[in-house]
């Protein structure tokens, strides 16, 4: 397909500063592979209904379809071509009318802590806001004495918020930050001390299945490793069956020719934390499952 001014390719994306972010970048890696020129590619940004409600808990008021099911449904209707998605926002399990075709290279897969120099040294008692159930058990395992308490809102407020002194502190994904040129800003916390969410870093393309005509052009753009990274992180959550509610983490890497992927689930209150490390997913997701508690099994039940 060849795009022109007057009908041109279309990408839908909330509009969010992070996410036009994240689409300028996968309407230049499309221009760039197929030496489109930039006016035949448009952005479509729409408002999700996780950017109308800025006061509840995602896991309290729909999960991750928030974000998603706006651009879903302008898929469908033909008012888009494909949708660019932060992976780490998109539904484990999604109806076979979509299809994520393609992921741009993964940044950063990193935390980065907002309002100290590392976790061990904030405050006692500090209050740490975050949204993340995966987060809030994390600091709990290293720092029993945090308290945590919901933050929402883009990047820029979340950061306000701490500067403020509404918040101790915060934690923000290091691809975010860098995304919006806050490159360096706030303590990287390693991933063997914060195993990053699954699909955190990762830049998605979704297009209607039935298209079978955007392969080609989608395929121009897939970074391989990436996509085989984060589709073996989705199988491990697919296993487990958690929701928005769930503690949990997992991170792939290509090794030794191969996927390796490290996972971890955790209680809510960071009392209980399993994990492991394994080339298959859902053999992985089964054994830290056996390991844990009724409990902590029960967060991941559906």
């Amino acid at each position: 397909m060849t795009p022109s001014a007057q009908h041109p390719f279309r990408i839908g994306t909330r509009s969010s500063p992070l996410a036009l972010a994240q689409a300028e970048l996968a309407k230049a890696a499309l221009c760039a592979a197929h030496g489109w020129p930039e006016d035949t590619v448009v952005l479509v940004p729409m408002l999700s209904s996780g950017d109308k409600d800025q006061s509840s808990r995602l896991a309290d008021i729909g999960g991750k379809a928030l974000w998603t099911k706006e651009l879903e449904r302008a898929l469908i209707d033909g008012d888009i071509d494909i949708a660019v998605h932060s992976m780490k926002d998109v539904e484990t399990v999604r109806p076979g009318t979509f299809r994520i075709a393609a992921m741009l290279p993964r940044a950063d897969v990193r935390d980065r802590l907002i309002g100290a120099d590392s976790i061990l040294s904030l405050p006692q008692n500090a209050l740490v806001g975050t949204s993340s159930p995966r987060r809030a058990a994390q600091l709990k395992v290293l720092r029993p004495d945090l308290q945590t308490a919901p933050i929402r809102g883009n990047v820029a407020t979340r950061m306000a918020k701490v500067a403020n002194g509404e918040f101790t502190a915060t934690l923000l994904a290091a691809a975010g930050l860098d995304r919006l040129g806050f490159v360096g800003t706030g303590a990287a916390i390693p991933t063997d001390q914060m195993l990053p969410a699954a699909s955190q870093g990762a830049i998605g393309i979704d297009c209607l299945a039935a298209r079978a005509e955007l392969t080609p052009v989608l395929d121009a753009v897939n970074h391989a490793e990436t996509f085989a990274c984060v589709m073996a992180e989705r199988a491990f959550l697919e296993v487990l069956s958690g929701n928005c509610h769930s503690p949990v983490a997992a991170l792939a890497v290509v090794k030794d020719d191969g996927i390796w992927l490290s996972g971890q689930i955790l209680s809510e209150d960071g009392s209980e934390s399993i994990c492991g490390e394994g080339r298959d997913p859902a053999a992985l997701a089964q054994q830290l499952l056996a390991q844990a508690s009724p409990e902590l099994k029960a967060l991941f039940e559906t």
